[in-house]
């Protein structure tokens, strides 16, 4: 997953971090947008099949509902006027459905079954409007891993993924289609739908592939820790072409101010977002 410049650990447990790979940067433009703002319906629609991976102690059940409980941005040592500085920060990785009961994550967000346990899979994790205030979701929304499928976190090939069961079927949205043959061509369009730092879901599009390797392609992907595991999209045809899984350092140091801001490249500039393709997942073939 991307881990922060500054303090990653109050987003990403302490086992994953010895080996969890930097995410995220903006390039060019600031492409993220909550739910609320996109023009585009078909990613809106998407959207409802992507997850947010979440601490089982920042979530508190009663009658129906789940609140979400989390320090904002700001709090966390990010600058007041970064986009997004007051909105809450809850997530330690995103996912995606992939069948009834299955979803696809990054390798490194998932290690063992002792993660698996320590945290839920929350959809409708998202901001409704400017001036939401808090967080509830259906407790329906809310399940648990139960089974860990397949996983792979080679440092060798940098391939990176997880595949894990959930508690129960999920009813109420469509699993994602994603490429099974393939591969994504370079300077094709993609869009990414996660979690950024933490927050709830953003989409963040206007971003093209800059080039393919043999387990991963890199993109220009305006991405943070917490968008790990996300879903990257082919805009054009709207299947999940990779998981998101490494790049640049997301903040850097404001030393006036005392705080930390977006790391920003040129569009074509710095290292790009690395994203592991989803055809490398042989255990996903025969859904």
């Amino acid at each position: 997953m991307k881990s922060f410049i500054f303090v990653s650990a109050l987003f990403v447990a302490a086992s994953a971090l010895a080996s969890a790979p930097k995410i995220d940067v903006i390039y060019g433009d600031d492409n993220r947008l909550d739910v609320y703002e996109s023009k585009d319906s078909a990613m809106v629609e998407v959207s409802k099949s992507t997850a947010a991976m979440i601490p089982s102690d920042k979530l508190a059940a009663v009658n129906g509902e789940t609140t979400i409980n989390g320090e904002t941005l700001e709090s966390r040592g990010i600058c007041a006027d970064e986009r997004f500085a007051d909105q809450m920060t809850a997530a330690n990785c995103s996912g995606f459905l992939v069948s009834e009961n299955v979803l696809v994550t990054a390798g490194h967000c998932i290690k063992t079954m002792a993660d698996c346990e320590s945290y839920k899979w929350v959809f409708d994790y998202k901001m409704d409007s400017a001036k939401q205030d808090s967080m509830k979701v259906p407790t329906s929304s809310v399940y648990t891993c139960t089974r860990i499928i397949a996983r792979t976190l080679d440092n060798m090939t940098k391939d990176d993924y997880a595949v894990v069961q959930l508690d129960r079927k999920v009813t109420d949205r469509r699993p994602l289609h994603f490429r099974k043959s393939g591969n994504i061509a370079v300077g094709e369009e993609v869009v990414v739908i996660g979690h950024p730092t933490g927050l709830p879901t953003k989409i963040a599009d206007g971003a093209n592939v800059r080039s393919r390797q043999s387990k991963f392609f890199v993109a220009n992907l305006d991405t943070y820790g917490g968008n790990s595991g996300s879903a990257v999209f082919n805009h054009k045809t709207g299947e999940v072409e990779g998981i998101l899984v490494r790049g640049e350092n997301d903040y850097v140091q404001d030393s006036a101010r005392g705080c930390m801001i977006s790391n920003k490249c040129p569009a074509d500039g710095c290292r790009g977002e690395d994203v592991t393709y989803i055809t490398n997942i042989k255990a996903l073939q025969n859904l």
